[in-house]
């Protein structure tokens, strides 16, 4: 296997990946109602409450605000659907970069600031929003985990780039 062949397979191995995180963490994001309910019950099972309280305790709190809100304002809900649309919807860009990685490393970077901006996005609206501070923790860790494969994409992309025998040629711009 030449190479070109090796690094582009390892691209799409690593964009595959992440295309499936997104689309299941925007898939889990519909059904929130439903999945706190098993969340809570599956942790009473396992003896959560017992070892972890506060983590319980938030669990609680926030299942009841979800309830309430699907009861009483089952709108507010539509926030989270479009949550998960965008999980959605970036999952499918990320296709540019699957056929055409040089010319669509521009896909994986604009996804790469998506995850830096997870930072800033929980550390101000977490407290604002009464988010437990380890709760935004985790909320960062998913910018942080999410940046390391695109990471690992871009450099590759670059490599490939360097070895493609059109190697720094650039588009002539379209005058208009």
């Amino acid at each position: 296997m030449s190479d070109e062949a090796a690094l582009l397979r390892g691209i799409r191995v690593w964009l595959v990946f992440f295309i499936v995180c997104l689309v299941l963490s925007g898939a889990t994001a519909f059904p929130l109602v439903h999945e706190l309910r098993w969340s809570e019950d599956l942790l009473r099972a396992l003896s959560v409450p017992e070892h972890l309280p506060a983590l319980m305790e938030w669990i609680e709190r926030v299942r009841e605000g979800l309830d309430t809100a699907d009861a009483d304002y089952p709108f507010l809900l539509y926030g989270t659907d479009w949550l998960a649309f965008a999980h959605l919807v970036i999952a499918v860009a990320l296709y540019g970069p699957y056929r055409d990685p040089v010319r669509n490393i521009w896909v994986v970077e604009f996804g790469m600031i998506a995850c830096a901006g997870i930072v800033p996005l929980a550390l101000v609206c977490g407290p604002i929003r009464g988010i437990p501070f380890w709760w935004s923790v985790i909320d960062i860790a998913f910018g942080v985990f999410g940046v390391l494969p695109l990471y690992v994409v871009r450099r590759k992309i670059k490599r490939l780039e360097a070895l493609s025998p059109q190697a720094g040629a650039r588009p002539v711009p379209v005058p208009q």
